[in-house]
């Protein structure tokens, strides 16, 4: 298992004078905050995109530092393949074909960054390909939930389709086929959030890079209490097993989760200083994050492990207040709820590690050549962590005896 990223590492990685700029670099403004429920029109929104929403088609809210061109995906995806690898905890993910595909492709759920690809791209190239299904279920985070007052439901889309550089993506008959089980007060769909939030477009252009056939049904979560997320979860999982049962899917086989989360945040921008900053600061802020991944989100999926995820980054008694700054603090526990809700009486789902990085722990991608470079600075006191994480489901997935619905752990 490898080990933490060290001062020695990021010298031989980055060069002894970039180290040097980093900890010497003076810390940007920390953003203004916005009034809550100051929600934006939609032309504001789409005024803002880089490629604007239009009839049944959402469009891309984000430019530079993602792919916006089939030839920018693709040199994305042969960059992210070269050194230096993400820590890979130990893992080795045999392929089994010329495209990197894992040879046990069939995840239920993974967990996946969604910040820029010149800073986390080693990190997607690492986990997307074990996702095979052609359905994804995409949870996302609702970055703006507050100038929304928007909180304890769901956020579905309208679209028809989603833009990806290699074509479009089709949002599956799925997703309305949920809307019709789940309950009135667990969701709504607004076309105005989702052009506005960057977290799941991210993911789309690699699921489309991957399989060009995929479908889609884009959820994003904005602030709730634990209890409610169970609640969401309940009735979101119920509802997909149903629909499963009636199509003859397999989760893995045909259907997916895909979680958006980018981990910790670290630095006065994000007021996230709990250690300090500095390479010290780093070094403790990396052990932490890897401590999440070896812990709660490694072996069997329990409800008791996604509450400590969920105590961890937030305040449980006030949703709204940061303790561990992940800006996927709803989507991560929603998702992993859904999934033991899925699982829990077939076999359960067992989590394992397969990446982590940062924006500062090694070089970029290299993509400024081709239009791409990052959107957000990266040094000692700003910077991103990149969880990568696969849960499969099934009887490799269960520890000890079986419990029952009344007493998940």
């Amino acid at each position: 298992m490898s080990a933490p990223a060290r001062p020695e590492r990021l010298r031989l990685v980055l060069g002894v004078g970039t180290l040097v700029a980093l900890v010497a670099a003076a810390p940007a403004r920390p953003p203004s905050s916005t009034p809550l429920g100051t929600r934006p029109t939609l032309a504001e929104v789409r005024g803002g995109m880089a490629r604007p929403s239009h009839d049944d088609t959402r469009g891309r809210i984000d430019s530079t530092g993602y792919a916006l061109t089939a030839a920018q995906m693709a040199k994305v995806w042969e960059r992210s393949a070269a050194p230096p690898a993400p820590d890979s905890f130990g893992v080795s993910l045999a392929t089994d074909d010329a495209a990197g595909h894992p040879s046990d492709p069939n995840a239920a759920l993974i967990i996946c960054p969604h910040d820029d690809f010149s800073y986390a791209g080693r990190v997607y190239r690492r986990v997307m390909p074990n996702l095979r299904a052609r359905t994804v279920v995409l949870i996302g985070v609702f970055h703006r939930y507050r100038r929304f007052a928007e909180h304890d439901r769901v956020v579905f889309d309208p679209y028809a389709r989603w833009t990806a550089p290699d074509g479009p993506v089709t949002v599956s008959p799925l997703r309305d086929a949920l809307l019709e089980r789940l309950p009135r007060e667990d969701w709504t769909q607004d076309t105005t959030a989702h052009d506005l939030e960057h977290s799941l477009e991210p993911l789309v252009c690699w699921l489309r890079h991957l399989r060009p056939d995929v479908e889609i049904v884009p959820i994003i979560v904005p602030a709730s209490r634990f209890e409610r997320l169970e609640e969401l979860a309940d009735h979101l999982g119920d509802a997909l097993a149903a629909e499963m049962r009636a199509r003859g899917w397999q989760l893995g086989r045909d259907l997916a989760i895909a979680v958006s989360a980018d981990a910790i945040h670290y630095g006065p921008d994000f007021n996230q200083t709990t250690f300090g900053t500095g390479v010290k600061a780093y070094e403790q802020a990396v052990a932490k994050d890897r401590g999440l991944l070896m812990g709660p989100l490694t072996g069997l999926l329990t409800v008791a492990k996604i509450r400590t995820l969920y105590e961890t980054f937030v305040d449980p008694a006030k949703p709204d207040d940061y303790r561990w700054t992940w800006c996927g603090r709803f989507s991560v526990p929603l998702g992993l709820l859904t999934l033991e809700r899925l699982t829990h009486d077939s076999g359960g789902a067992r989590g394992e590690p397969v990446a982590y990085s940062t924006s500062i722990a090694g070089p970029e991608v290299g993509l400024r050549d081709i239009g791409m470079a990052p959107t957000a600075p990266s040094n000692l006191f700003h910077f991103v962590g990149y969880p990568g994480v696969v849960f499969r489901a099934g009887p490799r997935g269960r520890e000890g005896s079986a419990t029952t619905k009344g007493s998940r752990p």
